[in-house]
């Protein structure tokens, strides 16, 4: 490949490009775009004669004022608009069907399906109460009703705890919002 004094050049196997400004044998000198004067063999150079021509047209209309002026302009910061309606679902779900808490529900009585329900539930609005989140869905599916009863008596025992049907919407009828309040005590037994 001829090159030539002037050629814009790009660095085979490496992400470097530049004119070139020395022609030594098989040495060529080029100066690369950040204005480094760097020494290659012809073998790793290749003419790019279309960014020649792109980046001459490119820096002749853009100056140095131009380009500092554009960088000190403060940016505005775009707000993220939320819905109301999402603000108002909940940081926090919590799926108590057995085969969301266990691999296999085999050779587990119905207590004691129903005890790790409860143990999830009271040690997750325990959670949320400590790391102060305000809302949180307790699935707990349609069933026979047994786990969403007791699961309104374990949140009554709660002072700082308000929970009522979740969305229906999203949910179904197997599923309850617990709303905590965030200054009251954490709770009483």
């Amino acid at each position: 490949m001829s090159f030539k004094i002037g050629d814009f050049v790009l660095v085979i196997d490496e992400d470097l490009s530049g004119v070139i400004k020395q022609i030594s044998g098989h040495t060529i000198s080029i100066e690369t775009t950040d204005g480094f004067l760097l020494d290659f063999q012809s073998d790793e150079l290749v003419v790019n004669k279309e960014s020649n021509t792109l980046t001459k047209e490119l820096f002749s209309q853009t100056t140095i004022g131009n380009i500092v002026s554009e960088k000190e302009q403060p940016t505005k910061r775009k707000q993220i608009k939320t819905k109301s309606k999402d603000r108002y679902e909940p940081t926090m779900e919590v799926d108590l069907h057995i085969n969301q808490l266990v691999r296999s529900p085999k050779g587990m009585s119905k207590y004691d399906i129903l005890t790790l329900q409860l143990d999830t539930a009271r040690r997750q609005l325990d959670f949320a109460i400590a790391k102060r989140i305000q809302k949180l869905v307790f699935i707990h599916g349609v069933g026979e009703g047994v786990l969403k009863v007791e699961l309104e008596y374990l949140f009554g025992r709660y002072d700082n705890v308000k929970f009522y049907e979740a969305n229906y919407q999203k949910y179904g009828l197997g599923a309850t919002e617990v709303y905590i309040y965030q200054n009251a005590a954490p709770h009483t037994n």
